[in-house]
């Protein structure tokens, strides 16, 4: 994932450590994508555009 927003966008991203499984996404504050509200991990293409739509 990390990957495809640098290359997407030339962002680096990085990981907060936690537990239980969390994987959110937020931007500037702004949760955009969240595996404990879905469920499960997010497709990496779809996530990459919807970070554009932002």
């Amino acid at each position: 994932m990390a990957a495809k927003i640098k290359d997407a966008f030339g962002e680096e991203s990085f990981l907060i450590e936690g537990a239980g499984g969390i994987f959110d996404v937020n931007v500037d504050g702004k949760l955009v994508y969240s595996k404990h509200e879905t469920g499960e991990f997010p497709d990496e293409d779809a996530l990459v555009g919807e970070l554009r739509a932002l």
